[in-house]
């Protein structure tokens, strides 16, 4: 936490390991976040001085998420200047695929409005849950040990602690087949964007057309007054690989790729922004 006399002007959420620093390599986005009305000179203070400190309490090297900055209510790219003045190293590269409803594109993919009709003819209700358990523990749990041998990031205990503390910006929405869920998405909201966190669905959603049912009705009608709706990534293998099927998919329902930047910074590199201000 950064303070200027007694008024919190930035954090940085972040965890270690070994003698290394990140921020995070539990969250979707990491990186220093700041109120809006911080100035570039400030940035530069709260940035040298987490070098600083950094750097005297052993950590030799730092690793930053940088937010994309489509998230940022106002323009905020102080962070990315002062990392090429110390001499920052891109260590990886993601692509998200975000939908930007200022330059909304139509969905002309003929499996998606194929799937869009399914969804219709076979009656499918889409409903806002504040329970996320059903999903968890019916849809995502199960799916994901199938598919993938993995299990959620998050427990189903973490998950609705997070959604009690902040229950308007995580939502749950689920689709319903006569009566039983057949798949659903947890969307992180924020001012600007609608994030999808989890997408899962049974064996029976290419037939029933759930996914499509439901992200038509999440992009042209739930959030349709966000300025951005943000699919979320599609790499794998630390961003060297892309999966070729999931990226295609939410291309179909307009979304296009905006890169997502991780930096590795010596800590020590804060003697680099000595010269800074002339």
């Amino acid at each position: 936490m950064f303070f200027k006399e007694d008024k919190l002007i930035g954090l940085l959420p972040a965890n270690i390991n070994n003698d290394i620093v990140y921020s995070h390599q539990g969250l979707s986005y990491g990186g220093l976040i700041f109120n809006t009305k911080i100035k570039f000179l400030e940035v530069f203070q709260v940035f040298k001085s987490l070098l600083v400190y950094l750097e005297s309490n052993n950590v030799k090297k730092l690793h930053l998420k940088l937010l994309p900055n489509f998230y940022s209510v106002v323009p905020s790219n102080e962070v990315s200047y002062l990392l090429f003045k110390a001499e920052a190293i891109l260590i990886r590269k993601d692509i998200t695929s975000v939908i930007d409803y200022s330059h909304q594109l139509k969905i002309e993919s003929s499996n998606r409005k194929r799937g869009i009709k399914k969804g219709i003819k076979n009656s499918l209700i889409v409903r806002e849950e504040t329970d996320l358990t059903s999903f968890w523990n019916e849809v995502l749990i199960p799916n994901l040990k199938f598919a993938h041998g993995t299990k959620p990031v998050h427990s189903i205990e973490e998950i609705m602690m997070l959604k009690e503390k902040l229950p308007i910006h995580i939502k749950q929405f689920n689709v319903y087949h006569r009566g039983s869920i057949v798949g659903g998405t947890t969307i992180f909201e924020t001012k600007k964007v609608a994030h999808v966190q989890y997408i899962s669905a049974n064996t029976d959603k290419q037939q029933l057309g759930t996914l499509d049912f439901l992200f038509n009705y999440l992009i042209n009608e739930k959030y349709a007054n966000k300025a951005y709706f943000d699919f979320g990534i599609s790499n794998e293998n630390q961003g060297q690989q892309i999966n070729e099927g999931l990226l295609a998919w939410k291309e179909s329902f307009g979304a296009r790729s905006i890169v997502h930047d991780f930096y590795e910074i010596k800590t020590c590199n804060h003697l680099l922004l000595n010269d800074l201000y002339i």
